[in-house]
């Protein structure tokens, strides 16, 4: 686990957690048998008062080491650095995590904390534990890869977040873009040192790496043509602070002066590095790769280390994998049954050719153009705004942050790759971004784009991540703490009770590319255990795909070269919406006529992303509060 190097992919990052005022809502408990109930409840009041705020001291501690991470929070300190992103650092920060645990063993007594501070303090030290795990597969990981790669992070880092309101902010800008001179050489020692180690970047990954870099400067001050994406943020920056009065005209030219030397004299050169570098790897690459459990030294192990950071339990590749086969077989089943509402006359795999074959029917797919692209943004808006009117019927806690629907910029743009959701500021600043990859409209298909726009906008991933930054009283670690099962279980869990909410999946397409999308995460838990553990190829791992869901060929091919390269990361989604089903159905059957489906909902969201353990006890200790209620 890099904590550097996972501010990188923040993109997939999907995360942000909180703890309810115990003053405002007791939770329940065995008070210590030698002392009166009230005299209990003071005492773990004051304990877990004092544990909360040392988090927040050592959350900004911690914080204040990642200059990235304090911009994601629109913060402004270390506002022209980056991070350093060398083993060294990593090695640091993990040494500094577990002090930290140490320190709070030392000093608190777990015994006097309330239940949800009992939880904090879980949640703290299973944090550092995994990544003292994780420090021994530093190297296992592709450093640069077509999904996440810094190489694309950097200018979508510095042109979408890093916000420029005065002169100070520019220079900020410019200083960065010199970092990454620093930054791209550590990034690429790591490559190297992994490379010697036996880790082969698949092909698919480094031709992307390199297209990528190639894309980014492309375009002046870098070549001959129109502006780069780079150059014309820098441009637009700098005219909107004269036109804002902030600087002058001779400020504004030192300023285009500074930035086009800092492009070209350190963030060209750097670019071109890592493309020499991925060009000198490509001969190593294998053209039909499988995963990382059979072709590195320790890959089974590593494995089973991603495994249990993605989905937070131990569940093992085996298990997984049957869990997988079990579902797919399950939703085909409904599938069929979709099938015959629609009226079509053949077999289940048969409707899967025809939908995704028929790329000219307009009623099935939009026009491969900037016009319906534009069309697919507007209807995916449409759809949100939908189902934000039904929002207080399930929930009690509701988001204040923004959601704007966009489409990915040009230099990363891909074919057929998966839509994600960028987070906003904590202070609503920056809004929630909802981004799709619309660059073949014959990738995204019409009966897709509900379940998109409810997994990555609302209820999915914009009102989990919003609620949890803007939960108060609360240790400030717990709004920014990411675990993938969580996040990603309660975006595949949103798409199911966006079903349930009233005028959504109307047409019988719309249904069935529901059932799409959640059997194409039943899917991944058969190829991700497949290709990193099985051996799979990639070759393989298609085959089974599209012969078990109706995805375009494209769409399969971004999504296996996506699992490869994010091993275990695939199988988090499934995993955690099983859960939290499990646990819905569990207090409905504990409670009866007292369930509340926005007591529930505000359960699981009003605790922030946690391990699927704790998430667990959370729902216990609801189910136990509400029976105790006359």
């Amino acid at each position: 686990m890099r904590v550097s190097l996972s501010a990188l992919a923040l993109a997939l990052l999907l995360a942000g957690c909180g703890e309810p005022d115990p003053a405002a809502n007791p939770p329940g408990g065995t008070p210590e048998a030698s002392a009166p109930a009230g005299e209990s409840e003071a005492a773990e009041q004051t304990e877990t008062q004092k544990l909360n705020a040392w988090f927040d001291e050592k959350y900004e501690e911690q914080v204040m080491m990642s200059p990235i991470q304090l911009t994601f929070l629109g913060r402004k300190d270390r506002y022209g650095e980056i991070d350093d992103m060398s083993y060294e650092a990593q090695k640091e920060q993990v040494d500094w995590q577990l002090a930290s645990v140490a320190e709070m063993e030392s000093t608190f007594d777990y015994d006097k904390l309330t239940p949800e501070a009992k939880n904090s303090w879980d949640i703290w030290k299973y944090q550092a534990e995994l990544a003292e795990e994780g420090l021994q597969y530093f190297y296992n990981g592709y450093t640069f890869d077509q999904m996440n790669g810094p190489q694309s992070f950097l200018a979508t880092f510095l042109i979408q977040f890093h916000r420029v309101d005065n002169l100070d902010d520019m220079e900020a800008y410019i200083s960065r873009i010199r970092e990454s001179g620093r930054a791209g050489e550590q990034l690429l020692t790591i490559a190297k040192e992994a490379a010697s180690r036996g880790v082969a970047t698949p092909d698919f990954a480094l031709e992307g790496v390199i297209d990528q870099s190639r894309k980014i400067i492309t375009g002046a001050p870098f070549t001959d043509g129109e502006p780069s994406d780079i150059w014309a943020d820098i441009e637009m920056e700098i005219s909107n602070l004269l036109e804002a009065g902030e600087i002058d005209e001779a400020q504004a030219e030192t300023l285009r002066t500074d930035a086009r030397a800092a492009l070209v004299d350190v963030f060209q050169p750097g670019y071109q590095a890592i493309i020499d570098w991925a060009e000198s790897e490509l001969p190593n690459a294998p053209a039909n790769p499988t995963g990382v459990g059979t072709t590195q030294p320790n890959g089974a192990a590593y494995y089973d280390y991603r495994l249990k950071v993605s989905t937070t339990t131990d569940l093992t590749a085996d298990e997984i994998h049957q869990i997988g086969l079990d579902e797919v077989e399950r939703l085909h089943a409904q599938m069929e049954a979709v099938k015959e509402e629609y009226g079509f006359d053949g077999t289940l795999q048969e409707f899967f050719v025809f939908l995704r074959e028929t790329k000219d029917n307009r009623d099935l797919y939009y026009e491969n153009t900037d016009a319906g692209a534009e069309q697919y943004i507007a209807d995916a808006t449409a759809a949100i705004d939908n189902i934000e009117g039904q929002l207080p019927d399930y929930f009690g806690i509701l988001p204040k942050a923004d959601l704007v629907v966009k489409r990915v910029e040009p230099f990363r743009e891909q074919d057929g790759a998966a839509q994600h959701y960028y987070p906003g500021t904590p202070d609503g600043s920056r809004p929630g971004t909802y981004y799709a990859h619309l660059s073949d409209m014959t990738s995204m298909p019409k009966r897709e784009l509900e379940v998109i726009a409810y997994h990555e906008g609302l209820p999915g991933h914009h009102m989990q991540i919003s609620i949890a930054q803007e939960l108060q009283d609360i240790p400030q670690f717990r709004t920014q703490a990411g675990f993938t099962a969580y996040s990603e279980g309660w975006g595949l869990y949103s798409e199911k009770l966006a079903s349930e909410m009233p005028g959504t999946f109307e047409d019988p397409l719309s249904e069935f590319g529901r059932l799409g999308s959640e059997i194409w995460r039943a899917i991944r838990l058969v190829v991700d255990t497949g290709l990193h553990s099985k051996g799979w190829t990639e070759e393989e791992a298609w085959e089974y795909f599209t012969e078990n869901a109706a995805v375009t060929d494209q769409q399969a091919r971004s999504e296996i070269q996506r699992y490869i390269v994010m091993p275990g990361q695939a199988t988090a989604y499934k995993i955690g919406m099983i859960k939290i089903l499990e646990l819905r159905e569990h207090a409905r059957e504990a409670l009866g006529d007292k369930f509340d489906i926005k007591g529930f909902h505000d359960t699981i969201l009003g605790g922030g992303a946690l391990p699927l353990e704790i998430l667990e006890r959370r729902v216990d200790q609801w189910i136990e509060d509400v029976k105790a209620e006359e």
